[in-house]
């Protein structure tokens, strides 16, 4: 289990500058316990001193880190034990709203032929309503007309990414958590880093729509694909959100 802590904590700070804090402190801990070994008492003792205080110093340099760490968590482990009511009483359950496939690759379509940027959140188990509020409440009927509006590059709206939660656009214009791990792509910009961002906290799909190539990105359980066919971003929506084939007619009727 701590190793297993330990890799999560690695992996959640690798590629950051905080990487080589992280390694600092891991040495001055191993130095601690060659002193402590050794049995240098003056240096042990102020060494001591200072890993007494170490907690607090590591949530004041890693607090973001320590964030992402516990949104990980959250989302990854705690929101897949699903012990609502509606399992434990099956007679209880009813249809939820599903996600309008059909209407966002549509729109995605549209848009990477005008190359329009676009950056669209999907909310699947967590509600991300700090996001939400960071930007104005739609609360509409999800559509390829209306999305194609709120990015056009006219509208105030458009820089920021739109949240999408089962059937309806619940905000747009939100700002995003900005990534601070390299992609190592020339041609990812800010609404990729953002992207990326979001899929590092939460478990929502992130489809970017590239101003400058009108390629088509999708970002999940931090991690990406780059410049997808259509086919293969409705495939993708598809297995996520719609679970049989009456549920892909239906999407496509409407």
């Amino acid at each position: 289990m701590v190793a297993f802590l330990l890799y999560q904590v690695y992996f959640l700070i690798k590629g950051t500058a905080a990487i080589k804090i992280f390694i600092g402190i891991a040495f001055l801990y191993f130095f601690w316990l060659i002193v402590q070994a050794l049995n240098m008492k003056l240096i042990t003792s102020i060494l001591g001193n200072i890993m007494g205080v170490g907690v607090i110093a590591l949530l004041i340099v890693f607090q973001q880190e320590v964030r992402k760490f516990f949104m990980l968590i959250t989302n990854n482990y705690l929101f897949k034990i699903d012990i609502s009511f509606k399992k434990l009483l099956p007679f209880l359950k009813d249809e939820e709203p599903k996600v309008k496939v059909w209407s966002i690759v549509k729109a995605c379509s549209n848009l990477s032929k005008q190359r329009m940027g676009a950056l669209i959140s999907i909310s699947r188990q967590s509600e991300m309503l700090a996001i939400v509020e960071t930007g104005i409440r739609i609360d509409a009927i999800t559509s390829s007309q209306l999305i194609e509006n709120l990015f056009f590059k006219n509208s105030p709206l458009h820089d920021g990414s739109i949240v999408i939660k089962n059937e309806k656009i619940v905000a747009a214009g939100c700002i995003l958590p900005v990534s601070d791990k390299s992609l190592d792509i020339k041609d990812f910009g800010l609404r990729h880093r953002a992207a990326m961002g979001l899929a590092e906290q939460t478990d929502a799909i992130i489809i970017v729509v590239s101003e400058e190539t009108g390629g088509i990105s999708i970002f999940n359980d931090n991690s990406y694909k780059r410049d997808i066919s259509v086919t293969d971003l409705r495939q993708t929506l598809e297995n996520v959100f719609l679970k049989d084939n009456e549920e892909v007619k239906e999407a496509s009727n409407n």
